[in-house]
């Protein structure tokens, strides 16, 4: 610096200016700074950068994202308002008392205790010291004596297609948009769900048992499930068909279904068959959708019912023959027997297509429709027949029972003979009368009522 310099003359350096540089921090020249306006950077030099405009800033825009929300919360309402969980109620039931045992012997007069609607029970369901009732869409556990519900499982939204028991359990067959497609397996004596699936059964169907497994009922398909629901056979027309030719014969119908031994039989009309045809089959195999078949015969006529199974043999009705036909395990006529019946037992299919029979220790016992014939547990060979009935027997109070106009036949197990009868007001009620014992309690199906007598 000059000695003619004074330091306050001096001027600022270029390199003393703001940096353009965005990254580096600005500073005022030295002496300049006024401390009452707040300074700010030069504007940077060239172009502005143009701002991208929002999609959504003009007035279409913001109507069509209205319009698009409305949709999905109208969506989520739908969805929420036909939800099965919504519809759904249910409420559990502790284990209940231990019922009374049975009488020793079936009592001189009985007494209505209660009744209920149960539309969809083809047979009435006592299980687990629990009558259990089904009707539109509830499946009820009730108190045997008194009628009154101990839970209850609910769909509001779906009717029952059939309701049944098998391995202590309840098996309810629901109505969705598929035929008969959703199971709910319940405990009888608490109401819990113990197991569910969905299946392919059709529109009614019924459920036939051998103990083991359980079958759906149908003209083109039979489902066989095991006692968790997983499904072990399908026979007929699968749908959705991953592995085609597996079927044994396509285009076929179905008639009356049995079951016995981890078998199924069927009767089966099939195109290019002169009459119906027997078919047994396996319920289970190593690939559910591959039946194996035990044997498949040709019969001697048309109409025919398969009316039972027991073991290795089976027992077919030949309407037009007049004839009871047993078949033996390679399904050659083991024996025949006449069979002089009505020509309206004999019309059509029964309903579900199913038999009704019942099971004791010693026969089993099927309801022609005018009948109730006796057959051998074992050979399924007819012991005796009982005109004028109402329905198959039952054991109770360690007696043949067998419902008939305005009561109960207390019947000779050995060869039929009526040891005395038993009055009971059905207040009116003509038609089949399905039995179940449970303790001192007898159930009856009067149609779509079920009725606990004592």
């Amino acid at each position: 610096m000059s000695e003619h310099e004074s330091e306050s003359d001096v001027t600022p350096a270029e390199n003393d200016s703001p940096p353009s540089d965005p990254g580096v921090v600005s500073r005022r020249p030295y002496g300049t700074e006024d401390v009452l306006t707040p300074w700010q950077p030069p504007a940077a030099t060239g172009s502005p950068a143009r701002v991208r405009r929002s999609p959504w800033n003009r007035g279409r825009d913001r109507v069509i994202a209205a319009l698009i929300a409305v949709v999905v919360v109208a969506l989520a309402l739908v969805v929420t308002l036909n939800s099965d969980n919504l519809h759904t109620s249910r409420a559990l039931a502790a284990t209940p008392p231990t019922l009374p045992p049975a009488p020793t012997a079936v009592p001189g007069s009985m007494s209505q205790l209660w009744q209920a609607p149960s539309s969809a029970t083809p047979v009435p369901i006592g299980e687990g010291d629990t009558v259990t009732t089904a009707d539109g869409g509830e499946v009820a556990g009730r108190d045997p004596l008194t009628g009154k519900i101990r839970w209850h499982y609910t769909r509001e939204n779906l009717q029952l297609c059939t309701v049944d028991t098998a391995w202590g359990r309840v098996n309810a067959v629901y109505h969705k948009a598929m035929g008969c497609s959703e199971v709910t397996q319940l405990d009888p004596t608490t109401g819990a769900i113990t197991a569910q699936r969905n299946g392919d059964a059709e529109l009614g169907t019924q459920l036939v048992s051998d103990g083991s497994h359980v079958t759906t009922t149908g003209k083109h398909l039979l489902d066989t499930w095991r006692d968790d629901l997983v499904k072990s056979m399908e026979y007929g027309q699968v749908p959705f068909m991953v592995n085609p030719n597996k079927q044994p014969r396509t285009g076929c119908t179905y008639g009356t279904v049995a079951a016995a031994a981890e078998k199924v039989g069927v009767i089966e009309r099939c195109p290019g068959d002169p009459h119906d045809r027997l078919t047994v089959y396996k319920a289970t195999a190593e690939h559910e959708d591959e039946p194996q078949v035990v044997f498949s015969t040709i019969l001697a006529g048309s109409r025919a019912r398969v009316i039972a199974m027991s073991g290795d043999v089976t027992a077919v009705l030949l309407p037009d023959q007049k004839l009871l036909v047993i078949y033996g395990p390679d399904g050659t006529e083991r024996s025949a027997y006449p069979m002089d019946l009505p020509a309206s037992d004999l019309a059509g299919d029964p309903p579900g297509g199913v038999e009704q029979t019942t099971r004791t220790d010693s026969g089993v016992y099927w309801f022609t429709g005018t009948k109730t014939v006796a057959l051998s547990r074992d050979t399924l060979q007819p012991r005796w027949t009982l005109s004028s009935t109402r329905g198959p027997g039952i054991t109770f109070a360690r007696q043949l029972v067998v419902p008939i106009t305005g009561g109960l036949a207390v019947l000779n197990e050995t060869d039929g003979s009526t040891l005395r009868t038993v009055g009971v007001d059905r207040g009116g009620y003509t038609g089949v009368v399905r039995l179940t014992a449970l303790g001192p309690v007898l159930l009856e199906q009067r149609g779509p009522v079920v009725a606990a007598l004592r």
